[in-house]
C-alpha cells in the first residue's frame, strides 16, 4: 500500500517514527525552498528511513540531537548504498526540526578565550560600534591586529602597557617582506589604528602609532586593469538570455559594466533599493553610506525581465538569488565573482583580469575618453577622495601621446 506526502512523494508504507507526523511539512518548506521534485523525494525518503531508525532505536522526538544523525548516516553507510547527498539533506531535516522547535538547540562547548583574543574582540566592538567602520574593513584589520599580538604575547599574559616601539617596529620588519605591497600597507594602517585605539582607551600611554615603519609606495604606479569596450560588447551578447539563469546573468553583468558597482553591492542590492517611478537605484558602499544612482532604459529592461521572467519565488528581498536552492541571495560578493568568471570562459574572452572589478575600471576609462571629468567619474564610482580617481588619468594613452614632443631628427 503506498502513501502520498503533500502530493508530490510516493512512499511504499506510512512513515512511523518520532517525526513521521512532520514528513509532510519538511516537504512543504523544502518546496518553498525552491528544491526540484527529484531532490524533494529524495530527501523525504531519507527523512522518513531516519524517523524509522529512530523508532528502532528508542529515540523520542524531544531526544533527538546531531549525533544520531551521525550515528544514522554510518548505519546507512553500511547496510545501503549511499548517496552523495544523505548528510546535506540530514542537516536539512536537522535545521528544519529545530526551526519548528521539535529539537533543543545545539549546545556548543565554550571554550574559555586566550586573553589575545579577549584584546582582540574589544578592537573590533570599538571599531564596529565607536568607529562605525565597514565590515570589510574590520575584517581586513583584525587578522593583523590579532598577529601582532600572538607574536608580542603569545598565549601568556597581555600586558598591553609594557608594549614598546621596538616591538611594533620589529613585527612590521619580520612580516612586511612576506606580504604584497598593498597587503603590508594595509597592516601598517590597522596596526596604526590599534595602537591609537589603545591610546584613546588609555592602556597605553605613549604614541606609539608614529612608530609604525612606512611601507615604500610610489602613487599610481600601477595602470588600471579594464575590461574593453568591445569585449563586454561580445561578453553579454554571449549570455543564452532565453533561460532564467542567463537573464540573471545578463542583468548583473549589465549592472556591472553600466554602473560600475562592486560585486559586494551587486550582491546586496535588494527589492526596495529600486525606485521605478524617478528610475534610482540606491547602492549602499563599502563605507556603509548610500548613493542613488540612475537606471539606464537598458539597466532597467534587464532587470526588470529577470524580475517578471527568471527570478525564482522567495521570501528574499535580494534582487538577485542563488539559481539552485535554496533560493536566497548570494552570500557575498564571491557568487557575482564566481558568475563573471563562468561568463568569461564560457564566451572565450581574454580578458585582463577574471574579476568583476575590471568592470569598474573599464566604465571609468571608457567615460575618461568620452570627456568626462574626474568629477564626474568619481560620483559615479562613489570615491570619497579625488585622488583615488586620479588613477584613470594613467590609462587615455591616445590623448596622452598628443601631448607628447616628438622625438629629435624623427624616428630611426
Amino acid at each position: 500500500m503506498s502513501f502520498v506526502i503533500s502530493d508530490q512523494v510516493v512512499l511504499s508504507q506510512e512513515p512511523e517514527g518520532p517525526i513521521a507526523t512532520y514528513i509532510g511539512a519538511f516537504s512543504d518548506s523544502l518546496s518553498s525552498l525552491g528544491y526540484c521534485r527529484y531532490s524533494i523525494r529524495r530527501q523525504v525518503r531519507l527523512a522518513a528511513c531516519f524517523s524509522q531508525w529512530l523508532k528502532r532505536s528508542g529515540v523520542r522526538l524531544l531526544s533527538i540531537t546531531s549525533d544520531h544523525a551521525v550515528q544514522y548516516l554510518r548505519y546507512r553507510d553500511r547496510h545501503q548504498r549511499p548517496w552523495p547527498g544523505d548528510a546535506a539533506a540530514l542537516r536539512h531535516l536537522v535545521s528544519f526540526l529545530r526551526h519548528e522547535g521539535l529539537m533543543p538547540p545545539e549546545k556548543i562547548a565554550l571554550r574559555r578565550l586566550t586573553q589575545v583574543e579577549l584584546c582582540t574582540q574589544a578592537y573590533e566592538k570599538y571599531l564596529r560600534e565607536a568607529r562605525a567602520l565597514a565590515r570589510a574593513t574590520i575584517v581586513n584589520y583584525v587578522p593583523f591586529v590579532r598577529d601582532f599580538l600572538n607574536d608580542r604575547f603569545g598565549n601568556g599574559r597581555v600586558a598591553l602597557s609594557r608594549l614598546c616601539a621596538v616591538d611594533v617596529v620589529k613585527f612590521v620588519q619580520r612580516q612586511a617582506p612576506r606580504l604584497q605591497m598593498k597587503r603590508a600597507k594595509l597592516m601598517t594602517t590597522a596596526l596604526r589604528s590599534f595602537l591609537n585605539y589603545l591610546r584613546y582607551s588609555g592602556d597605553v600611554t605613549l604614541d606609539l602609532a608614529a612608530a609604525v615603519p612606512v611601507v615604500p609606495n610610489w602613487s599610481m604606479t600601477s595602470i588600471p586593469r579594464g575590461i574593453a569596450t568591445d569585449q563586454v560588447h561580445q561578453l553579454l551578447a554571449s549570455i543564452d538570455r532565453h533561460t532564467a539563469v542567463g537573464r540573471r546573468d545578463y542583468a548583473i553583468l549589465l549592472i556591472l559594466a553600466r554602473l560600475g558597482l562592486r560585486s559586494g553591492e551587486v550582491a546586496s542590492l535588494k527589492l526596495d533599493d529600486i525606485d521605478w517611478n524617478v528610475g534610482r537605484l540606491s547602492v549602499c558602499g563599502k563605507t556603509g553610506q548610500r548613493s542613488d544612482l540612475p537606471i539606464s532604459a537598458e539597466v532597467g529592461k534587464a532587470i526588470a525581465a529577470y524580475l517578471k521572467h527568471g527570478r525564482p519565488q522567495s521570501t528574499s528581498r535580494c534582487v538577485f538569488l542563488r539559481a539552485k536552492a535554496p533560493n536566497d541571495g548570494f552570500q557575498g560578493a564571491s557568487g557575482v565573482g564566481s558568475i563573471v568568471r563562468h561568463s568569461l570562459l564560457r564566451a572565450g574572452i581574454d580578458a585582463p583580469t577574471m574579476g568583476a572589478h575590471q568592470f569598474r575600471h573599464g566604465l571609468a576609462t571608457e567615460m575618461l575618453r568620452q570627456g568626462a571629468s574626474l568629477g564626474e567619474i568619481g560620483q559615479l564610482l562613489g570615491h570619497h577622495h579625488p585622488q583615488t580617481t586620479m588613477i584613470y588619468t594613467k590609462v587615455d594613452i591616445k590623448a596622452l601621446r598628443t601631448l607628447a614632443m616628438p622625438w629629435p631628427g624623427g624616428v630611426r
